[in-house]
């Protein structure tokens, strides 16, 4: 009988989770949301610019793998998840040709070039999403309204930005339409029909352990307090946090964008820092920034302090004496 022990590193039980099952995971909790923007916008043109997005991210990894000689991992649904998180970033209305190239550059620049999953320090849909918006700002903004199908360049969060700038003030008739905030009755990306949608969604990923609550949590909970306290400063200036919080990208960005495992902390303590941060960048962006939003910007910059977030917040080893001088 051979005796030899073998010893190898940690984890030494596997639970069976897979990243394609955590994929599949992902997409049954987009499905409340998905089901919202087709009743909102249709199902033809949406469908249309998320096929399309998922197309460009895989074909544009498994192009890249094949020229470098590598194993064609397209199989494990990472690159498909890209493409569904772009295409909720992306307007309903978008030409063919961008929701292509933004899947394109989702892979190449935001993945790839770092080495593939797992060694990419920012999420490959925000990449996907800001090279788009640098490149092609006036397609970016322009948005098709729930149900009318009207075109629009303003979302409620452009709408306050621009009256603020030009008043300082947010007219009456802007505050009589913060209520339908709460049930997406406002043009903007896929992602953001209903917040109630999301928030659902992101509940099954802790209830199935995809995810943990850490990171939505603070993100959610630091935006509502610092939009809070401007609110209270001056109502009549900034919005109020409900409405923050159900505009825009943050629902999506807090339980589906920040909560990526390759480019956030792996410790609850940063986790909590990570979410906070980019809730508070958020808030500070959408308020005082050049750009009405602010959810992807606020999760690359954190993305970046990923690395000195992990470094100070790692527990320390057991047993380990650390000798000084």
């Amino acid at each position: 009988m051979d005796k030899t022990l073998y010893i190898s590193s940690s984890p030494h039980v596997h639970e069976g989770g897979t990243t394609a099952k955590a994929m599949r995971d992902v997409i049954y909790a987009l499905l409340p949301c998905v089901a919202l923007w087709i009743y909102s916008f249709g199902i033809i043109k949406p469908s249309v610019v998320m096929a399309l997005c998922i197309i460009g991210c895989m074909a544009s990894e498994a192009a890249w793998e094949k020229v470098r000689g590598l194993p064609i991992t397209i199989g494990d649904g990472s690159a498909a998840m890209t493409g569904i998180l772009l295409a909720l970033n992306m307007p309903p209305n978008s030409p063919w040709w961008m929701a292509l190239l933004g899947g394109v550059a989702a892979i190449v620049i935001g993945k790839q070039v770092f080495g593939g999953l797992g060694y990419n320090p920012f999420n490959p849909a925000l990449i996907g999403r800001t090279v788009l918006l640098i490149s092609f700002p006036v397609q970016m903004t322009t948005w098709m309204m729930p149900r009318t199908h009207e075109i629009t360049s303003a979302t409620p969060l452009s709408d306050v930005k621009i009256a603020v700038g030009l008043t300082g003030n947010i007219p009456d008739e802007i505050k009589a339409q913060l209520g339908s905030v709460l049930f997406g009755g406002f043009g903007g990306q896929l992602g953001v029909v209903s917040g109630f949608a999301l928030i659902a969604g992101g509940c099954y990923l802790i209830y199935r352990k995809v995810i943990t609550w850490h990171i939505p949590v603070s993100f959610i909970g630091s935006a509502f307090v610092l939009s809070a306290i401007f609110w209270a400063v001056n109502s009549s200036k900034y919005p109020s946090p409900v409405f923050h919080l159900f505009t825009g990208g943050l629902m999506l960005g807090a339980f589906f964008m920040a909560t990526d495992w390759v480019t956030t902390p792996i410790t609850p303590k940063g986790m909590l820092i990570f979410g906070a941060g980019c809730g508070i960048l958020t808030i500070l962006i959408r308020l005082f920034g050049g750009y009405p939003e602010g959810v992807a910007f606020s999760i690359l910059l954190m993305n970046s302090a990923t690395p000195i977030i992990d470094r100070l917040t790692m527990p320390k080893k057991f047993g380990l004496v650390t000798q000084k001088g």
